[in-house]
Parts: structure tokens; C-alpha cells; sequence
């Protein structure tokens, strides 16, 4: 199926403060400011099933379509470039020495600390700034086998569709490399001058909101009632819902908690 040249970044309306002027990164374009995500324009529309409904393919981002942690890269690489202070990074690593040991955490927050990095900065600079460290360091670890599962769907008419709690200007700038058509990811809120500030726009997309968020794009894209959640992929225990939600679970080189559940329930394991 051809791809168009040009994918397109779904932005927050004026309610949100970004206002009608924030910057993309090249090559991104602005539709629809009221929808959520970000989708990629390639006609024709995903095909339909017998019974009128379109099936959606969901991909998790970090640790599925890629090795390793987005987020976790960034702050390595914030770091390096002491774009946070040290105390800052600490508090970072502490949160993760949490999150790792599955005790509750405030996930807006710690993404709140990453992107003091770019708070006061404009949407334009650090979503360029953003694409350059995916092109330099994340694009390669794009796994093969994610990328043959989203051609084989794309090819089949189903709608390719990538859920991610990570930031949502790597993954518009993972768009412009590999077959995502659509895409949800967490947004950081900007001001009225078009600047980014440290805190979420709503939530971010991390476990039960993946499902949410997910059911509320598709709901406007194509229409509640007229789709169906055909394929889930995943690899951490925070996908369970996602996974439970699909009906075709994929556990992708899944962590102990997943693995265990994907056992109990059926679940295909695919080592990617």
C-alpha cells in the first residue's frame, strides 16, 4: 500500500494553550485541532470487516516496537548534556527505583521532572529537538519483527494504531521512519505563547488509560460501535489491559508479570 509523504500530528486546540502557530517538527503537519493522537495520512481508509467494522491493530511503543525505554534514553541523554540539574535526575532515578519494585506512582509527575528540561522552551525547538534525538538514537532500535507485524496489518486493511505512554513528539517522529498510521501518546501541556511547561495534558497514556484513550480516538476516527480492538501487542505488565481488551493478545518478549498472565489467559508470546 503506498504511504503518503506527509504525516500529520494531531495538536491540542486553543483550550489547551497551544495555540493555532506552535511549531511542528519539519515535515509534520496540523489537522483537526480538537481529535487526540496523532495519525499519519495514507488512503485509502482501513478496510472494514463483514460485519462494517474496522479492525484495529494497537502496538505499546517502548519495549515492543523497540528495545529498551524511550523515556529512560532521553533522561541518559538529558543528562548528558546536564539539560537537568542533578537533583532533578535524582528524584528521576528514585521514582524508577519505585516504579521497578511495582509500588504506586504519580506518573504525570516524573514526566512533569523530564521535561523541566524544555519547560519555557517553544513547542517548535524541543519537538526538533526531540525528532533528532529519535533519529539519533531510537530509530535503531526499532525492531524488525514490529515492523513486519505493522507492514502484514497495513496490508491487510487493518488500522495500525501505536499506544504509548512515552512522549508524543517521538512518536510523531517515529511516524515519519515506520508504518504507524495512527498514534496516542502522552502530551505535555504549552502556554499561551506556545511554549512547553511541565506538566501532562490530561493523563498520560500508561496502563488502563491506554484502553481509554484508545476507545476515544477510535470512537471519533471511525465511528463508536464501528470498530473492534482485533490485535493488542505489548511487553510490560502495565499492557494487561490493553491485552485483555483485544481479541488477539500478543505478549511481546514480555516481562515476568505479563509472561505470567499470558500463560493463564492464552495469550500468543512472541519473541521479537
Amino acid at each position: 500500500m503506498p504511504i503518503a509523504s506527509k504525516p500529520s500530528v494531531l495538536v491540542p486546540d486553543g483550550e489547551c494553550g497551544c495555540g493555532p502557530f506552535a511549531h511542528l517538527p519539519e515535515g509534520v503537519c496540523r489537522v483537526a485541532p480538537a481529535a487526540l493522537g496523532a495519525e499519519r495520512l495514507i488512503p485509502p481508509e482501513p478496510a472494514r470487516n463483514e460485519a462494517g467494522k474496522v479492525q484495529v491493530a494497537a502496538f505499546d511503543f517502548d519495549g515492543t516496537c523497540i528495545r529498551g525505554n524511550s523515556p529512560v534514553l532521553l533522561v541518559r541523554h538529558l543528562a548528558r548534556r546536564r539539560m537537568l540539574k542533578p537533583s532533578v535526575v535524582a528524584r528521576i532515578l528514585g521514582w524508577a527505583a519505585c516504579y521497578k519494585a511495582r509500588l504506586p506512582q504519580n506518573e504525570s509527575w516524573v514526566r512533569g521532572l523530564v521535561f523541566r528540561a524544555f519547560a519555557g522552551r517553544s513547542v517548535g525547538e524541543t519537538n526538533e529537538f526531540l525528532r533528532d534525538f529519535y533519529d539519533r538514537f531510537i530509530d535503531e532500535r526499532f525492531r524488525p519483527d514490529a515492523e513486519a507485524a505493522m507492514r502484514a496489518h497495513e496490508e491487510a486493511g487493518h488500522a495500525v494504531v501505536c499506544v504509548s505512554a512515552t512522549f508524543e513528539p517521538i512518536v510523531a517522529a517515529a511516524m515519519e521512519r515506520r508504518p504507524i498510521q495512527y498514534a496516542i501518546a502522552t502530551r505535555m501541556k504549552a502556554d499561551f505563547q506556545g511554549n512547553y511547561t511541565d506538566r501532562v495534558e490530561g493523563l498520560p497514556i500508561e496502563g488502563p488509560e491506554k484502553v481509554e484513550a484508545l476507545t476515544r480516538f477510535c470512537d471519533e476516527r471511525f465511528g463508536a460501535g464501528a470498530w473492534e480492538l482485533a490485535w493488542a501487542y505489548g511487553d510490560h505488565h502495565s499492557d494487561r489491559a490493553l491485552l485483555a481488551a483485544a481479541a488477539h493478545p500478543c505478549a511481546v518478549t514480555p516481562d515476568r508479570p505479563l509472561a505470567r498472565t499470558a500463560n493463564a489467559e492464552g495469550y500468543d508470546i512472541l519473541e521479537w
